[in-house]
């Protein structure tokens, strides 16, 4: 008998469960000789994928393709190739990014928030007639506590179905709209206005301005998404000896102001007449360009004066929308940044613009200052982008930790759909983000990590029941309104 007579002999005559052992052994020793793909991995919370990535980080090429970031609870951990991140992360969620533009969030730099209620209700009129003799009535009428959450609520969801992540917002009851921004996951520097005649729930100055610091008490250091500030309304609607009560809390509690400056010529004659001297040099005057200061609007700065807001904690807010609408002038932006100002957009209150759609205010600043300067290559698109986001968010103080796509900074982005027939053909997506692109196009919303709208849905806003309360305030309005109007 063969060797191999004999092995085979043995082998027929072994138990069968040695061939069961033996084929699970095997199987071990390949599992544990061939790794998972999981992993070495770093595990996450989050991966947002985009087939461009537009990080609006100066370190990182302006498009990357085919891009991913990975998100750690509220911050990013890593921006880069899909294939990279992908490589050395895995996530709990992933979000696709097929046909997507992945971005940081906007940043909208100035607007009243609850003023939505107010949206179409007087139009096509001057700035202090529309005030005077609509909203300052209106207001005195209806703001309240319930006002002021159904407006603020109907707003975050307009910003988050629009794209915008973090905003300025200046007006009253702010406790209640800092609960709205809280729950709806936004980010907010919520500015509690100080005025001084009477404004509703205030009889002037002392009251609204103790109102604001107790608010600042309140939500100082509350919430990380929740940044509390001074707002007096304006050079000509607050004196000089209260604008130093402004400096001096700023100063000491170390919040930011947020304040109208500038809007109108009238204004400037009317601070000229007052104080002899410009809106801007009365505030310079008085200490307020040595703090953060959020300066919306900024419709006439002089040469002189835009040299004097560079370099410092000063951002100007440009509200192109609302400044042609209520015929305030064009800002001199181009002027501004070549001096070395930071500005930032806004959309203004609802009531003047009227929407908070922030695409519009990046393409009316990348259009309007090439024909009011008879030069095409002013402001181009990417720069009307870095408004509103790099630049926009260091305008408001929020450039440390929003506004671009970089590892350490909070996880605020966005997707934008790519599959309207507006972007197609696509050459450039900066071009088609500026020039083409609105906010019905955004279909993720994403603050701090959490997703805030997904697939084109608002997750963190119950948009039927806003919807219906905003409705039942209008006919409250309108009934109101009629006498006014007539």
């Amino acid at each position: 008998m063969s060797s191999t007579d004999l092995q085979s002999q043995e082998i027929r005559g072994l138990h069968p469960g040695f061939f069961l052992r033996a084929i699970t052994l095997g199987a071990l020793l390949s599992l544990f000789a061939t790794q998972p793909s999981w992993a070495g991995k770093q595990k996450v919370d989050l991966i947002v994928y985009g087939d461009y990535l537009v990080t609006m980080d100066a370190d990182q090429p302006k498009v990357i393709e085919q891009g991913a970031v990975a998100v750690k609870g509220r911050d990013i951990v890593a921006v880069g190739s899909a294939k990279g991140v992908d490589e050395s992360y895995r996530a709990r969620k992933k979000l696709p990014g097929k046909n997507r533009v992945l971005m940081p969030g906007l940043v909208n730099g100035h607007t009243h928030t609850a003023m939505t209620l107010f949206r179409g209700m007087a139009d096509d009129l001057e700035l202090m007639d529309w005030l005077n003799n609509y909203i300052f009535p209106m207001e005195g009428q209806f703001v309240n506590p319930e006002f002021i959450k159904v407006g603020a609520e109907l707003a975050c969801w307009e910003m988050i179905r629009g794209g915008v992540t973090s905003f300025v917002d200046m007006y009253f009851y702010p406790d209640v709209i800092a609960e709205v921004v809280e729950q709806c996951g936004l980010r907010g520097v919520l500015a509690s206005p100080s005025i001084d005649f009477p404004s509703p729930g205030f009889k002037g100055w002392d009251d609204s301005f103790a109102a604001a610091e107790a608010f600042i008490g309140r939500w100082q250091g509350r919430h990380e998404r929740i940044i509390p500030a001074f707002a007096p309304h304006a050079p000509y609607t607050v004196s000089p000896e209260h604008l130093r009560q402004v400096v001096e809390a700023s100063q000491r509690l170390k919040v930011p102001v947020s304040m109208h400056v500038a809007e109108t010529e009238s204004e400037v004659q009317l601070i000229q007449e007052r104080y002899q001297r410009t809106p801007v040099r009365h505030i310079a005057h008085l200490g307020m360009l040595e703090l953060p200061l959020i300066a919306a609007h900024m419709v006439h700065p002089d040469a002189e004066e835009m040299a004097m807001l560079a370099g410092k904690t000063v951002g100007a807010i440009h509200n192109p929308t609302s400044n042609l609408k209520l015929a305030s002038g064009i800002a001199p932006v181009p002027q501004m940044l070549e001096a070395g100002v930071l500005v930032g957009l806004g959309t203004d209150g609802a009531a003047s613009n009227n929407d908070l759609d922030l695409w519009e205010e990046i393409r009316l600043a990348a259009l309007i200052h090439k024909a009011n300067n008879g030069d095409p290559t002013l402001i181009p698109a990417y720069s009307a982008l870095t408004m509103a986001t790099r630049m926009g968010a260091q305008a408001v103080g929020l450039g440390e930790i929003t506004g671009q796509l970089k590892a350490g900074m909070r996880a605020d982005m966005i997707q934008v759909a790519l599959d309207s027939p507006r972007v197609a053909p696509l050459y450039n997506v900066i071009s088609h983000l500026i020039y083409a692109t609105d906010s019905q196009d955004v279909v993720t919303t994403i603050v701090s990590g959490r997703v805030l709208m997904e697939n084109g849905k608002v997750l963190s806003l119950d948009a039927g029941k806003v919807r219906a309360a905003a409705r039942a305030k209008a006919r409250e309005i309108s009934t109101a309104l009629a006498p006014v109007a007539n």
